[in-house]
């Protein structure tokens, strides 16, 4: 408005210096009366109806919205209209190899293919290899038509299990009617509302859970022989986790597991009678219903109850369970895996993962023993499913049944091998200042040589490497380490042949490496070791097709913030950057931010952040500050017991380095986060006070690490009893520091089963209590966390697109 008022007063002025007699004075008044309506009254109606828009229009200076859906050059800007439709999604396959019961030195390649709706095993090393499985998406059975929903076949490749009528339960479990099909006999059916059944390595067996309690199915006689279990209840779960032994522990639907022969079924019993009961409230579930559906879960929360989780021995021969007695009852169980045909390993911790205890279980004498006890040292252990056995072989110099885990070495985690299951002194394969991702991934039983993906060029790229146990440190590249990238890869069973996939930088694509070729690859790509077979998908349409876009410019970069921290960052730049304009950009933040996390890694993706950009014309940021994984020990260990105190500090310090650019408008930085990232956006407004994010945007966030489940929180809290002072520091609980911000907007779904409504309802009420005002909410009602319910996930997404643009606007 200063230039408008500095107009108004010069062209008045002027006007009145050139009239001075009565006439004059007479055509000076009804200028002046004229300019008065144009420069005064318009901008109280007209300007104020919008037209502002045209003024900032020829004003290159002042930010505005873009004004087309195209680039001046043609290409069509990124919207949630052509990301929602799937113009951007590359094609990558899933290859399900087939794990035969035979030698691993006979290796072909084995994997199973549903291809013209046929389940086919075929070979990528024998391509006139083919064994039909099944054939189309239904049957019928008993005069009923069901379809498959899934479909696995058994070790020998002779006997399908079919699951049908699956409904969702929690994020990775669900229930449904098995089958078993055999080609000599059909179809029988096993049971319905199983959660679920798997196959024993004799190819004959099937256990299988139902209302808690495991039993066991025999191809052979075609029916149930064995009921394992009888105390299975709504409080006791056999073989499969309760709601925290999923979400947080085992982060899937089972807890058993099949010895090599088949001989033993190990299983967890987890008894939750003392965990208390959080009640959910459904709403709009049913149309006719006008009293609210009240779902109540047994959920832990910090320092409250956890449930008790035991061990179990099934001897399948003698039909007989055995309950394993654990020295020190440890509070959590984490993980379980077979290191020999009688031998089990199982890993367990103290409610806050100080401490990692490693028991070694005889299922022939039912003892056990600890074989392996460590400490944290002031970070904390987490959780991990990647202990891989490897078996005795004289032949190749091992001497013992062994196995592979991760366990930190100098600060890093690193590679181990323990050439005894009864070992405490691990061998160091891989050592320095990178790490190793989910723990080894396959073992060349012929060669000594293990494969994994580390971080070895960086802490966002990923790489695929092996190393021999006979030659520890001595790593040998597979991928191309000379072009930054991101790998992932899947081996076949004798770990001959792997699928790699290239997930990023540049456009994704998928191949076959023969590691064994005498032939290697003339012209690389991707891969600098093996002869590659065969490319699965090479995304050559979605290539050409990106050729019509405008995709914002992405650059991964490492920031060294005004407080000395360095931390990885992305930063995606909008059509038509111009550095040279001042005060212009918005800059929009979305963080993520917890424990052991990462969100900058060199993926491909055209995701809602170029739709941010494109649609706001903003710089979008990403940082990966304190606390997040794949830089050490000392780099995300600094959160222990305070969290959202230094992964606050390190988003206001990206803010302040950003604020300084230039080109940055200081006054449009806003912050977006959900989940652990809606948490650290409030925490994040709190500490900064209205300094650099004047406005923040939380979705379905943590404000009270009271109100959390007990496994993450403890993980990285420890208990309230233990950090009373800690608990309430890192509580969203200075509401008129968050005031200070310009705006916020709060989300959240009412059936959130994992972050309950409940934290969005005890910051409301702070806000009230604290007469704050300058928010908006949007709940979604029966939506969980994913806020997907009735058309709920594009209402948040356009909220949060539209909410930020009238922001930037004001």
């Amino acid at each position: 408005m200063e230039d408008i008022e500095k107009s108004n007063h010069y062209l008045i002025e002027s006007s009145a210096r050139k009239n001075r007699n009565g006439k004059g004075r007479i055509r000076t008044a009804l200028l002046r009366y004229a300019l008065l309506l144009v420069f005064v009254v318009l901008p109280v109606t007209t300007f104020g109806l919008g037209f502002h828009i045209n003024y900032k229009a020829s004003n290159p200076d002042v930010y505005r919205l873009p004004k087309s859906q195209f680039t001046k050059d043609g290409k069509i800007k990124v919207s949630f209209d052509n990301l929602r439709n799937g113009t951007f999604v590359p094609e990558l396959k899933a290859l399900q190899w087939i794990h035969t019961t035979g030698s691993t030195e006979d290796d072909k390649g084995l994997f199973l293919t549903t291809e013209n709706d046929n389940y086919e095993v075929r070979s990528v090393f024998d391509e006139d290899y083919s064994k039909i499985l099944w054939e189309g998406k239904s049957f019928q059975y008993k005069g009923a038509n069901h379809s498959v929903d899934s479909l696995v076949a058994s070790p020998n490749l002779e006997q399908l299990l079919i699951r049908t009528s699956t409904v969702h339960n929690w994020r990775h479990s669900s229930f449904g009617s098995y089958f078993v099909y055999n080609n000599v006999t059909g179809i029988d059916r096993i049971g319905d509302n199983l959660a679920l059944a798997e196959w024993s390595p004799n190819s004959v067996d099937i256990a299988y859970v139902k209302d808690n309690d495991l039993y066991l199915y025999s191809t052979e006689e075609s029916k149930t022989v064995s009921r394992i279990t009888h105390d299975g209840s709504t409080q006791v779960f056999n073989g499969k986790p309760d709601w925290v032994y999923e979400e947080e522990i085992m982060e899937t639907d089972r807890t058993l597991w099949w010895s090599p022969q088949g001989d033993y079924l190990a299983f967890f019993k987890i008894n939750e009678t003392f965990v208390n009961e959080f009640v959910i409230p459904y709403y709009v579930q049913n149309p006719e219903d006008v009293y609210s559906e009240l779902r109540s879960i047994k959920y832990p929360k910090s320092g409250t109850p956890n449930p008790v989780a035991d061990v179990v021995i099934y001897d399948a021969k003698k039909d007989k369970t055995s309950p394993i007695g654990l020295e020190g009852s440890p509070e959590l169980l984490t993980e379980a895996k077979w290191v020999g045909d009688d031998q089990l390993l199982v890993k367990s911790s103290d409610r806050s993962s100080d401490v990692l205890k490693v028991y070694l279980v005889n299922a022939v004498t039912q003892n056990s023993k600890i074989v392996r006890e460590d400490s944290s040292n002031g970070g904390w252990w987490e959780i991990t499913h990647n202990t891989l056995h490897i078996p005795r072989d004289d032949s190749n110099g091992r001497n013992s049944d062994g196995y592979l885990d991760v366990l930190p070495i100098d600060g890093f985690n690193h590679l181990v091998y323990f050439d005894s299951v009864g070992s405490s002194s691990p061998i160091a394969l891989t050592r320095g200042e990178w790490e190793i991702e989910d723990g080894p991934f396959a073992f060349d039983h012929e060669t000594n040589d293990v494969y994994f993906i580390a971080t070895k060029e960086s802490s966002t790229q990923r790489h695929l490497y092996s190393v021999n146990l006979k030659q520890p440190e001595e790593i040998v590249e597979i991928t191309d380490t000379s072009e930054n990238a991101v790998y992932t890869a899947s081996f076949s069973s004798g770990s001959r042949f792997v699928l790699i996939s290239y997930r990023g930088p540049s456009i994704p694509f998928q191949k076959i490496v023969d590691l064994k070729s005498n032939q290697p690859d003339a012209d690389k790509k991707g891969n600098i070791r093996g002869k590659t077979l065969f490319y699965l998908t090479k995304n050559e349409k979605l290539s050409d097709e990106l050729c019509k876009y405008a995709i914002p410019r992405k650059q991964f970069k490492e920031l060294t913030l005004p407080n000395g921290v360095i931390v990885n960052a992305l930063e995606i730049l909008p059509n038509g950057f111009r550095a040279n304009r001042k005060n212009y950009y918005p800059v929009f933040f979305y963080a993520y931010g917890g424990p052991n996390s990462q969100q900058v890694l060199q993926t491909y993706s055209v995701s809602f952040l170029e739709v941010f950009a494109s649609q706001l014309n903003a710089i979008i940021v990403i940082v990966d500050g304190r606390g997040t994984g794949f830089k050490g020990k000392e780099f995300r260990s600094v959160v222990r017991d305070k969290l959202g105190d230094y992964e606050a500090q390190d988003q206001i310090a990206a803010a302040a380095l950003y604020s300084s650019k230039h080109y940055v408008d200081a006054n449009k930085i806003s912050l977006f986060g959900w989940s652990y990232g809606g948490y650290l956006t409030l925490k994040t407004l709190e500490k900064d006070a209205g300094v650099h994010f004047k406005y923040g945007i939380s979705v379905a966030p943590v404000t009270d690490w009271g109100f959390y489940d007990s496994v993450y929180t403890e993980r990285y809290m420890h208990t309230p009893q233990q950090n009373q002072n800690g608990y309430e520091q890192s509580s969203v609980h200075n509401v008129t520091a968050i005031a200070q911000a310009k705006r916020f907007l709060l989300m959240h779904g009412t059936g959130d089963d994992n972050v309950h409504f409940q934290n969005s309802l005890k910051v409301l009420d702070l806000l009230n209590l604290n007469s704050v005002e300058n928010y908006d909410v949007h709940v979604f009602p029966d939506s969980d966390h994913g806020i997907r319910y009735h058309n709920a996930n594009k209402i948040v997404w356009d909220k949060i697109l539209n909410w930020t643009k009238n922001v930037y606007l004001n």
